[in-house]
């Protein structure tokens, strides 16, 4: 028998870049829980497949996450199509490398813009809903180890992702009064076909053996956390970071063959 705590049985839940990689995973994830879900993407064959495996009418919604006429018309789009929105995964936003002093500022414009600006006008027009409905909600926002360290070519990517630990703070604060919990994921390295497709077989290795798990990721292990945050398991859990990166962070030396 499924535990209560976990089951997300009649939550809708909207996340973003969820047709692939990690948004796919949780997005299944969320469903086999009861959850009716509905993701953003771009690529269509992509968002074909997703709204298959969803099984929902219009699971899969057109935004542009840096126009927030698109964002807001999203999540009402997901309100109307779903009848609710009770959870909300900021997860969409892609990468790519640019180093000083020849770094483009529309790089940084885009990237930026993606990630953080996006994250919180998600947020804005979703808390927005939960607010009107009045029945409290989940807002998990997802960032990155990188985060945490400084990557050579990364500094946008880095400077998103951190912002996205502060923006969590302080909207767990503000919103705190309306019932609305706001966390975020910190994923390390899984095997996407972004994150695998941006790194080197000797830059894999090498994460490898730093890693104390001494592997990577598959996307369904990031579910568990996930849940976890949409779920009533966590209703006193707010402004927080759950890692899940089989202890690479905490890692100071390589620690496998």
């Amino acid at each position: 028998m499924a535990d209560p705590l976990f089951d997300l049985t009649g939550r809708v839940a909207l996340i973003t870049g969820g047709n692939g990689g990690l948004g796919r995973a949780m997005a299944l994830g969320f469903r086999e829980r009861g959850a009716r879900v509905a993701v953003t993407g771009r690529d269509p064959a992509k968002n074909a497949a997703v709204a298959r495996e969803l099984g929902e009418e219009g699971a899969v919604i057109a935004m542009d996450l840096l126009d927030e006429a698109s964002i807001e018309a999203a999540v009402a789009g997901a309100v109307e199509r779903l009848g609710r929105l009770d959870v909300l995964v900021n997860n969409a936003g892609g990468v790519w490398g640019a180093r000083l002093p020849g770094f483009p500022a529309e790089d940084w414009d885009a990237l930026v813009g993606a990630h953080l600006r996006g994250a919180f006008l998600c947020a804005k027009h979703a808390s927005a809903a939960m607010i009107a409905a009045g029945e409290g909600g989940k807002i998990i926002n997802v960032a990155s180890v990188f985060a945490l360290f400084g990557p050579p070519g990364l500094a946008h990517y880095a400077a998103a992702k951190a912002g996205v630990l502060g923006l969590t703070r302080a909207l767990a604060v503000e919103l705190a009064p309306h019932g609305i919990q706001v966390n975020c994921l910190v994923p390390g390295f899984f095997e996407t076909e972004l994150a695998l497709g941006n790194t080197t077989p000797a830059r894999r290795d090498a994460i490898r053996r730093r890693s104390p798990a001494g592997r990577w990721g598959t996307p369904e292990e990031l579910v568990g956390a996930a849940v976890f945050l949409a779920s009533q398991a966590s209703d006193f859990v707010t402004g927080t970071t759950v890692v899940v990166d089989g202890g690479y962070t905490i890692a100071e030396r390589l620690l496998h063959e």
